[in-house]
């Protein structure tokens, strides 16, 4: 199993991103898929979440209206694509996968994704 994460880098304030979430070693149809960020300092908070049973999506209310998350099964990844970034979304973005469907009251809950990434880095400056 492996999940790799890219795309991170530097972007200027309002500007846009997209990160991709690449599974290997199992069916990602099966799994929910989660990004999570941990800026320094401060514990890993769930971002937003793809749900695998009936394609729902759940945000953070601070990237509500600004990240999408979407799926494409055929290739194996989850983007999430971030426009009008600030200052604040500055952290390590990390992928996470759970076996089944997410809740919209439990997706940001870590424990209850089995694999994790390795993280890319974000960094909103100007």
């Amino acid at each position: 199993v492996q999940i790799v994460e890219s795309g991170g880098g530097l972007v200027q304030p309002g500007g846009s991103l997209r990160l991709s979430c690449e599974v290997s070693g199992f069916r990602l149809a099966d799994y929910s898929i989660g990004w999570f960020r941990q800026a320094p300092g401060k514990e890993r908070e769930g971002v937003s979440c793809s749900n695998s049973v009936d394609g729902s999506t759940y945000y953070a209310d601070s990237v509500k209206g600004r990240f999408t998350t979407y799926r494409d099964n055929s290739k194996n990844t989850v983007y999430l694509q971030m426009n009008s970034v600030k200052p604040e979304d500055t952290a390590v973005y990390y992928c996470a996968a759970d076996l089944g469907g997410a809740t919209s009251i439990g997706w940001p809950v870590m424990y209850e994704y089995e694999y994790w990434g390795q993280g890319t880095q974000v960094s909103v400056s100007s």
